[in-house]
């Protein structure tokens, strides 16, 4: 594919990754920077080492549908145009990466294909996670963050899920029958699973109880879709909560307003979900048999 670098990693036999990657030579250099970079950081906690993985990102531009690339599902890494979910993954992974005390390419890779697809593995375009209630859920299962939308002034919300199979002229790789069933199936599923929402007009009183790096998702009244928007927590210098995020007015920043205000120009916005990165799980992932 023109303007592309495609790596393959052939793993060991005893290791559950074998990755076909999709990436440029600027973005495994621009990995390189980033790692010695993130050497330099002082950070007091994990959350707040994402903030600063996070803020490395200012000012990249924001590009729709990094992941659809080529005829079937690869493992793409784009650090040069960022979405607002692939800007979430990419912190993650390499927030996660660091903690690991590893910092080669293939090891970013086993990490992002862990927290991007369903229960860690590429299989096809349907095991990655698209909604991104269905990323909390599964990475939380994973043990790589936690959802604490309940703990902090959630209320429980149930709506069926479906906007991808009723939208299917959206999503190229659904002209797939297999892939459009295995999506259908998905939906089923999650519309019998209920989430916590903390609404629009209960945040600013529960605001204090998010932390920096935390992961914050919008929610919405659209029908069939649970979330239309993600980006990181940050609080600044007015003391009050902003949201760090990969914006589709064109590059990652921060928001003006703090998010109680920036909520109000979203439409259709219900609230929020808030997920806590957490580093603990990373090293067992590394030390598992399957993984070494």
């Amino acid at each position: 594919m023109k303007g592309f670098l495609l790596c393959f990693f052939f793993l060991s036999a005893s290791v559950i990754f074998s990755q076909e990657v999709v990436c440029t030579i600027q973005d495994k250099e621009l990995f390189k920077k980033k790692i010695t970079d993130f050497q330099t950081i002082n950070a007091d906690s994990f959350g707040e080492f994402v903030k600063f993985v996070g803020l490395s990102f200012l000012e990249t531009p924001y590009v729709a549908k990094t992941l659809e690339v080529g005829q079937k599902e690869t493992l793409v890494v784009n650090f040069h145009g960022l979405d607002c979910t692939t800007y979430v993954e990419n912190v993650l992974a390499l927030s996660l990466m660091n903690y690991t005390g590893k910092s080669d390419f293939e090891t970013f890779t086993k990490v992002l294909e862990s927290v991007r697809y369903r229960d860690g593995v590429l299989d096809g375009y349907a095991s990655r996670l698209h909604y991104f209630s269905d990323w909390i859920a599964n990475n939380e299962k994973k043990g790589f963050v936690k959802d604490i939308t309940k703990d902090i002034g959630g209320e429980k919300s149930l709506k069926s899920i479906d906007f991808m199979s009723t939208h299917r002229d959206l999503y190229p790789f659904l002209t797939d029958d297999l892939n459009f069933q295995k999506i259908e199936a998905i939906e089923k599923v999650l519309s019998q699973k209920a989430i916590w929402i903390i609404r629009a007009e209960n945040i600013k009183e529960n605001e204090e109880k998010i932390k920096d790096g935390d992961i914050i998702a919008l929610t919405t009244s659209i029908d069939g879709l649970d979330i239309t928007h993600t980006g990181l927590a940050i609080f600044i210098e007015d003391k009050r909560l902003h949201l760090l995020h990969a914006s589709s007015s064109g590059k990652v920043t921060i928001t003006e307003s703090p998010l109680t205000e920036y909520l109000k120009t979203v439409k259709n916005n219900t609230g929020i979900m808030v997920a806590r990165p957490s580093s603990e799980a990373i090293n067992k992932f590394f030390t598992s048999p399957d993984n070494n």
